[in-house]
C-alpha cells in the first residue's frame, strides 16, 4: 500500500465519475453476488456457495441497457481466481460503460477524452494514442494456443506507448459482434500496461448461447467445471439496441498514469 497513490486514485476516481456525470451517463450499481460468474474458457469465478463474486458486471449492465437505460455506467469491485501478480489481483476495482447507438470508434474516441482527463487530474502530460489493427502486429495462423503464446512474449512487451489495439481474430469475439470476418473490438495499453477491452455488442441470444456452450466444452476438455448459463442475461440479449461496451482496470490505470509497478501499491 502506498498512501501518495491512493490520493492519487481518489483523485482519478473522482476525475472518471465527473467526467460520466458531463456526458449524460447514469452510474448503475448491480449485485456483486451474482448465479453465473463468468462465460470465457479461461475465466475463473469466485465461488460463494452456490452462487459466485461476479467477474464483471457485464451480464446485469446488459439488462440494464436491454430495459431502456442508453448510457449506463458502473465503478466497483470485481472478483477473478487465480490471477495474481503486479498487474493481477484477486480482488481489483473496474469501471464499465455502455452507450446505446454506439460502435468501437465511438467508444475509442471516449477512452482516449477520458484517460485525458483522469492525467489531468493527476497532473500528468495525457496520453496520445495511436490505434493499430492486430494484423499489423502478429499474424494469425489459425492456432489459439501458439497466437496468445506470441502475443504474450513477442507483441505486448513492445506496446509500451499509448496504443489502441482493434480488428482480434473472430475467434477471440467472445461477447463482441464479429465484422468482416473480425471480432469487433479493441483493447487499450498505456505505459506497457492493458488497461481494459472494448466490444461492439453482439444483440443475438442464440449466437452468444452457442459460445458460451462451446466455452463450456472447451473447459470439459482442461477438466475446469463448465460455467452456469445466466438465463435471464441471454433473454435480455435480443432485446439489445446497437451498442458498444468498455471496461478499465480502475487499478491498472492509476499504475498506469502514475508510474508505478505493482498493484498493491494502489490497494488497500
Amino acid at each position: 500500500m502506498n498512501v501518495t497513490a491512493l490520493r492519487q486514485r481518489a483523485v482519478v476516481v473522482a476525475a472518471l465519475r465527473e467526467w460520466f456525470g458531463a456526458h449524460g451517463y447514469l452510474e448503475v450499481h448491480t449485485p456483486v453476488l451474482v448465479p453465473s460468474g463468468a462465460m470465457e474458457t479461461y475465466l475463473e469465478p469466485v465461488r460463494v456457495g452456490a452462487l459466485h463474486l461476479h467477474t464483471s458486471p457485464e451480464f446485469a449492465m446488459k439488462r440494464v441497457v436491454a430495459a431502456g437505460l442508453p448510457r449506463i455506467y458502473q465503478l466497483g469491485p470485481c472478483f477473478r481466481e487465480e490471477e495474481e501478480g503486479i498487474h493481477h489481483s484477486r480482488e481489483f476495482t473496474m469501471l464499465e460503460w455502455y452507450r446505446a447507438g454506439a460502435g468501437t470508434w465511438e467508444l475509442m474516441a471516449e477512452v482516449e477524452a477520458l484517460i485525458h482527463s483522469a492525467a489531468v487530474a493527476v497532473g500528468v502530460p495525457p496520453p496520445q494514442f495511436r490505434r493499430v489493427a492486430v494484423s499489423s502486429l502478429i499474424a494469425d495462423n489459425g492456432n489459439p494456443e501458439d497466437w496468445f503464446h506470441e502475443w504474450v512474449s513477442q507483441v505486448e512487451p513492445k506496446l509500451t506507448e499509448p496504443t489502441i489495439v482493434y480488428d482480434y481474430p473472430a475467434w477471440q469475439s467472445a461477447l463482441a459482434r464479429v465484422r468482416n470476418g473480425k471480432a469487433d473490438r479493441f483493447e487499450v495499453y498505456l505505459n506497457g500496461i492493458e488497461l481494459g477491452n472494448a466490444f461492439a455488442e453482439e444483440t443475438s441470444g442464440a449466437e452468444i448461447r452457442q459460445r458460451w456452450m462451446q466455452n463450456n466444452r472447451d473447459r470439459a476438455q482442461l477438466a475446469k467445471i463448465p460455467h452456469v448459463l445466466d438465463e435471464e442475461f441471454l433473454a435480455a440479449v435480443d432485446h439489445l439496441p446497437r451498442c458498444a461496451g468498455m471496461a478499465i482496470g480502475v487499478d491498472r490505470l492509476v499504475m498506469a498514469l502514475c508510474g508505478l509497478d505493482d498493484i498493491r501499491e494502489v490497494q488497500v
